[in-house]
C-alpha cells in the first residue's frame, strides 16, 4: 500500500497503476520488466512502438515545439474571456446596459459556448485528428478579433463573443490529450504545468495589458492587438503543429491504461514491447502538413458527442471536474468582481490601474506553475520508488492539493475581509494572489490525475471538466455582481471559501479509495459500453 492508497481486492493493477523503476513489487517480477524500453531506470509508460511515425518516438525538440505553440495559443485564447473585464463598466456606460448583462454577454457567454462546443470538437478530433481543429480554430479566432475591432453596437459585440467562444473550443479541450499523445507518464506533469502557466498568465496578464489598451485605445483596441497576435499564431500552428494522433496499435495492453484491457487482473509486461515493423518509412514533412487525413477512427461521431455526459459517473472524472472547475471559475470571477471593488471608493482605480492589480497574481502564476509541474512529476516518482516498490499510482498526484487547499481558503477569506473593511490595496492583492498561487497546484493535481486514470478517454474527460467549468463560470458571471452588491465582499467571499473548501476536501476520499474506484470502473459492464 502506497502511503494511504488502499489496495484493491479484485485487480492487482487497475488502469493507471504502472511500474516506473527497477525495484520489484509483489506482482512485478524482474523477468517481466527487464526487456522493456526505459528512460534511465524509469520504464516508459506507455511503451512506444518501433515506428518513426509514433509521436512518442519524435525528437524532444519537435514535441516541445508543438507543446509550446499549443500552450501559448491556449493561453492567448483563454485570455480573450477576461481581458475585457477592465472595460466592463465602460461598455455598460457606453451602451446603457446594466453591469450584470454586460458581464453575462462579454465574459459569461464566451465561456458557456466554448464549453458547449467542446463536445463536438473532442468527438471530431477522435475521428479526424486534432490538427484540423487546431488550425481552423486559429483561423476563426483571427476572424473574430477582426470582427470585434470594428463592432459598433452591443448586439454585434455580444454575437462576436459567442462566435469567439465557439472558435475557442479546440484550444480549450484538446491540449491535454495532445500531452498524452506526445509524452510518457513521468514527463506529463511538467508539460501540463507549461500549459497551466499559459492559462494562468493568459487570464491575468491579459487583463493587465488590456487595461492599458482600453485606457488609451478603447475597447476595439484590445481586439485589434489580439488579431495581430493570431496573425503570428496561425502560421506557427499550420507549419509546426502536425497530427499527434497515432492509430497503429503499439501492442497488446501497450499503455496499461486502455479500458478494453483493464478487465484482466494483471497485464503481461512482456506484451508491452509492441510489434510494429521497424521498416515502416518515416512520413515526409509535406505529408505531415495535410490538414485532413480522412477518418482515423471508426467510432461514431454522435456517440462521441454524448460520451462526456456518462463519464461524469467515473469517480476520477467527477473529482477532477469539481476541483478544476471550482478553482478556475473563482480565478476568473476575481477578475470580474474586483472591477467593482477597485473602481469604487476607497480605491477609485481607472481601467489601467485595475489591470495592474493583476500583476502580483500573474507573477505568482509564472513562478509557481513550473514549480507545481515539477512537483507533479517528482513527488509521485519519489513516493513510488521510496514507499511503493517502484509502482506508480495516479493518486500520488493529489498530494499537490495539500498546497492548494489552505492557500485558496485563506485567500478568499482575507480578500473578503480586506475589501469589506477598506484596508490598503496591498492587503487585497496579497490575499487574491494566494488564490492565484493555489490554482496551478489544484489544476495540476486534477488534470494529471484524470489523464493518468483514463488516458484513452482524455479528450472526452476534459470536455466534461471544461463544460462544468464553463457552466459554473457563466452562472457566476451572471449573478456575481448582483451578489456582491447584495451581500458585500465579506459575506460573498467567505461563502466562496466555504464552497471551495468543501469541494477540495473530496481529495481525501479520492486519495484513499481512488485505486478501488479505478478497479470498479474497469470491472463494470456499463463502463465498458461508454
Amino acid at each position: 500500500m502506497g502511503i494511504g492508497v488502499l489496495e484493491d481486492r479484485y485487480l492487482d493493477r487497475p488502469p493507471g497503476t504502472s511500474k516506473l523503476g527497477d525495484e520489484q513489487g509483489p506482482s512485478f517480477d524482474a523477468a517481466s520488466t527487464s526487456d522493456l524500453k526505459k528512460d534511465g531506470d524509469i520504464i516508459l509508460v506507455p511503451q512506444p512502438s518501433d515506428s518513426p511515425n509514433d509521436p512518442l518516438n519524435w525528437s524532444m525538440i519537435q514535441k516541445n515545439s508543438i507543446m509550446i505553440i499549443l500552450a501559448f495559443s491556449s493561453g492567448v485564447t483563454t485570455s480573450l474571456g477576461p481581458m475585457i473585464s477592465p472595460g466592463l463598466i465602460l461598455i455598460s456606460q457606453q451602451f446603457n446596459i446594466d453591469p450584470d448583462t454586460v458581464a453575462t454577454f462579454m465574459v459569461g457567454s464566451i465561456l458557456l459556448f466554448t464549453g458547449a462546443v467542446t463536445f463536438f470538437t473532442a468527438s471530431g478530433a477522435n475521428i479526424w485528428g486534432k490538427r484540423p481543429f487546431f488550425v481552423i480554430s486559429a483561423v476563426m479566432l483571427l476572424a473574430s478579433n477582426v470582427w470585434g475591432t470594428f463592432a459598433d453596437s452591443f448586439p454585434s459585440l455580444a454575437a462576436m463573443r459567442i462566435f469567439q467562444g465557439i472558435a475557442s473550443a479546440p484550444l480549450e479541450t484538446l491540449v491535454t490529450s495532445t500531452v498524452s499523445d506526445l509524452f510518457f507518464v513521468h514527463q506529463r506533469g511538467f508539460r501540463l504545468s507549461l500549459w497551466g502557466v499559459m492559462l494562468g498568465t493568459g487570464v491575468l496578464l491579459g487583463q493587465i495589458i488590456s487595461g492599458f489598451i482600453i485606457e488609451s485605445m478603447g475597447i476595439p483596441g484590445t481586439f485589434a492587438i489580439s488579431a495581430l497576435i493570431f496573425c503570428m499564431i496561425l502560421p506557427l500552428m499550420y507549419f509546426v503543429v502536425v497530427e499527434t494522433t497515432y492509430t497503429t496499435p503499439r501492442g497488446v495492453g501497450k499503455d496499461g491504461e486502455k479500458r478494453p484491457d483493464s478487465r484482466a487482473s494483471s497485464v503481461d509486461f512482456k506484451d508491452l514491447k509492441g510489434d510494429d515493423p521497424t521498416s515502416e518509412p518515416k512520413e515526409s514533412y509535406k505529408s505531415q502538413l495535410r490538414l485532413f487525413r480522412g477518418r482515423l477512427s471508426d467510432e461514431s461521431f454522435w456517440k462521441g458527442v454524448i460520451k462526456p455526459f456518462p463519464l461524469i459517473c467515473f469517480p476520477a472524472v467527477l473529482f477532477s471536474t469539481l476541483v478544476y472547475a471550482s478553482f478556475f471559475c473563482w480565478l476568473l470571477m476575481i477578475g470580474v468582481l474586483s472591477v467593482n471593488v477597485f473602481s469604487a471608493p476607497p480605491y477609485n482605480l481607472n481601467p489601467a490601474q485595475i489591470g495592474l492589480t493583476n500583476v502580483p497574481l500573474a507573477l505568482g502564476a509564472l513562478i509557481f506553475s513550473p514549480l507545481s509541474g515539477w512537483m507533479a512529476d517528482a513527488i509521485p516518482v519519489w513516493i513510488a520508488r521510496r514507499y511503493n516498490h517502484g509502482i506508480f499510482e495516479p493518486e500520488f498526484r493529489l498530494i499537490l492539493m495539500v498546497v492548494a487547499i489552505p492557500l485558496s481558503t485563506a485567500g478568499f477569506i482575507g480578500f473578503g475581509i480586506s475589501a469589506s473593511e477598506g484596508l490598503p490595496l496591498a492587503w487585497c492583492l496579497v490575499w487574491i494572489t494566494m488564490h492565484s498561487i493555489a490554482v496551478p497546484f489544484a489544476s495540476q493535481a486534477s488534470i494529471s490525475y484524470v489523464i493518468d486514470c483514463h488516458s484513452s478517454d482524455a479528450n472526452q474527460a476534459f470536455v466534461t471538466i471544461n463544460f462544468v467549468k464553463a457552466l459554473l463560470s457563466f452562472i457566476a458571471s451572471t449573478v456575481g455582481n448582483g451578489l456582491l452588491a447584495k451581500f458585500g465582499p465579506r459575506t460573498l467571499f467567505i461563502g466562496i471559501a466555504i464552497l471551495n473548501l468543501g469541494i477540495s476536501l473530496l481529495t481525501i476520499p479520492s486519495y484513499i479509495y481512488g485505486k478501488r474506484m479505478r478497479s470498479w470502473v474497469a470491472r463494470s459492464d456499463w463502463a465498458q459500453k461508454i
